[in-house]
């Protein structure tokens, strides 16, 4: 990515890991990179856990089932916007969700943008399964265009 910042003429961008469909209103996380005015902007998202959860009394007693619940952390979505000035915490053997984005977010210079809509990511073959057969039947959240 910093070897790109040569041809973005000192313009903001964004970037993605393209291992994730989303139905992010991109308009929308660009306008509020914008509004706050740090370096960078990485979307947060709540993804639903693969796995039904358990719900246990504090005695091991099973209190319940959650089929699989919705995470209650926020992670990584892997949209981005940066500013120029983002490409100096990026080295050439960084790996950006861990020292440049660590470093932003330790000089406060990183903001989140929570994503609640659609969002699955293209890890594993399963994963390629799943989203091939939504887009194949025409159940595709994250085609958001005509």
């Amino acid at each position: 990515m910093r070897q790109a910042g040569e041809a973005l003429d000192g313009q903001a961008f964004c970037a993605t890991y393209a291992d994730g469909v989303a139905d992010i209103d991109l308009s929308s996380l660009i306008a509020y990179h914008r509004e706050h005015g740090d370096l960078a902007t990485m979307t947060v998202v709540r993804p639903e856990l693969q796995f039904g959860v358990a719900e246990l009394n504090g005695d091991g007693r099973v209190r319940g089932f959650s089929e699989k619940p919705r995470l209650e952390h926020w992670i990584n979505g892997g949209f981005f916007c940066f500013e120029p000035g983002a490409l100096d915490y990026i080295g050439a053997d960084s790996i950006l969700e861990r020292e440049p984005l660590e470093h932003l977010a330790s000089d406060g210079n990183l903001h989140a943008y929570r994503h609640e809509g659609f969002w699955e990511c293209m890890d594993t073959y399963k994963d390629a399964v799943l989203l091939n057969d939504a887009w194949s039947h025409d159940r595709a959240p994250w085609k958001i265009w005509s």
